[in-house]
């Protein structure tokens, strides 16, 4: 590509950002990293001849240098493709320094990707960071080496692993084409984020909606937006900013949105049922207060000309969550998001999903175990519940 200094970004891939928390799986957020490359592997869903990566450190408390970086192809697990690696650049400079609460992108890198390849990317950070900017629950591999292994071969020397992304909020792609609006955002909890899929499998529901658009013939980004355990209307110290705190940044800020399915409740009417010290808070959220939470969120996507499709929330009984009161709250949420009109659409996932001996449960082909979360079967159902003429 001739001149990467003028290019037209497009969405690939991107995750929504979290403050450091133990998380449910180990990870390394609170610990943060010194003299280590941190080596991340992503699956795009668009396609591109140029590729930039967006690093975040939004809950850093001090600046973050990130001494170097690379992108390349990925061939299997922490192992790239021989030759296609690439030295990232920022404002032309091999390292970056990133304020408190700040985010960079990288300089354009020609690497010429598909939908559905993943690239990798490497990050190394000489001097300790102090607790990292992350997104807890990957369901992909990430690894991690002493030193500086930016252009390693050998995967060996990435010996240590977890199933969370670090400082990575974005990979954007060019391809030489105009500005276009068709990027699709997938926005809301545990169920979007892909909790208990096949890690490294790419079995989430977001990606069983790219594959449908591609085998339709009309092939769009998909974005997973989703933050396990996050709530529609309270900030949680592990589940990240309240939904309708982060819409603004993590959906109408994406690349040419064009619309966005949100599918969140569950986590409001669910942690006021057990006393658990992660569940919180934990207060007792009303159907009106749910249902002016999701009217914020259409009124912001109304406002950006962001097509904004609502799910309704799947059954979950047999969980933790579910009580009387808990399962009267998600009916009439639900009936509310079927009937009133306010989305411009409605993905009925809990009717995909349901049981039909006993349609407060979870069908036991779709669930993964838990009585709430789907497996990956459940996972593709779900994209199955999308009207994809309105999206």
């Amino acid at each position: 590509m001739s001149n990467l200094n003028s290019l037209t970004w497009h969405a690939g891939w991107a995750t929504a950002v979290q403050r450091p928390s133990t998380g449910f799986h180990k990870n390394w957020a609170e610990e943060g990293f010194a003299d280590q490359t941190v080596r991340q592997v992503v699956r795009v869903t668009g396609s591109g001849t140029a590729a930039r990566i967006k690093l975040s450190n939004r809950y850093g408390t001090a600046p973050l240098e990130v001494a170097g970086a690379t992108i390349a192809r990925t061939d299997a697990g922490a192992v790239v493709r021989g030759g296609t690696v690439r030295r990232l650049t920022f404002g032309g400079a091999a390292s970056v320094r990133i304020p408190a609460g700040g985010e960079v992108h990288s300089d354009a890198a020609e690497v010429a990707v598909a939908a559905f390849e993943s690239l990798t990317v490497s990050l190394y950070f000489a001097r300790p960071t102090g607790p990292a900017t992350f997104h807890a629950q990957a369901f992909a591999t990430a690894y991690r080496a002493m030193g500086e292994q930016l252009t390693a071969a050998d995967p060996a020397v990435f010996s240590e692993t977890t199933v969370s992304w670090y400082h990575l909020a974005a990979v954007e792609l060019a391809d030489g084409s105009p500005a276009r609006r068709d990027t699709v955002v997938l926005f809301g909890d545990s169920i979007t984020d892909g909790f208990s899929s096949t890690i490294d499998g790419n079995r989430r529901y977001p990606d069983a909606l790219a594959e449908r658009l591609a085998a339709a013939g009309t092939p769009r980004p998909v974005l997973n937006l989703g933050i396990g355990g996050n709530l529609l209307l309270n900030d949680s110290p592990w589940f990240g900013e309240r939904a309708v705190g982060r819409f603004r940044r993590d959906v109408l800020g994406q690349p040419g949105v064009r619309s966005v399915v949100v599918l969140v409740g569950l986590n409001d009417i669910g942690f006021s049922e057990v006393d658990l010290p992660t569940y919180k808070p934990d207060p007792d959220i009303s159907v009106a207060e749910l249902i002016a939470g999701y009217r914020e969120l259409i009124g912001m996507a109304h406002s950006a000309g962001v097509r904004i499709t609502g799910g309704t929330i799947m059954p979950f009984k047999g969980s933790e969550y579910h009580t009387p009161a808990a399962e009267a709250k998600r009916r009439e949420v639900n009936d509310w998001i079927r009937t009133s009109g306010e989305f411009d659409a409605v993905a009925d996932f809990a009717a995909a999903l349901a049981d039909p001996a006993d349609t407060d449960a979870l069908a036991p082909g779709y669930d993964s175990g838990d009585r709430k979360h789907p497996s990956d079967d459940g996972y593709r159902v779900m994209a199955t519940a999308i009207d994809l003429a309105a999206l």
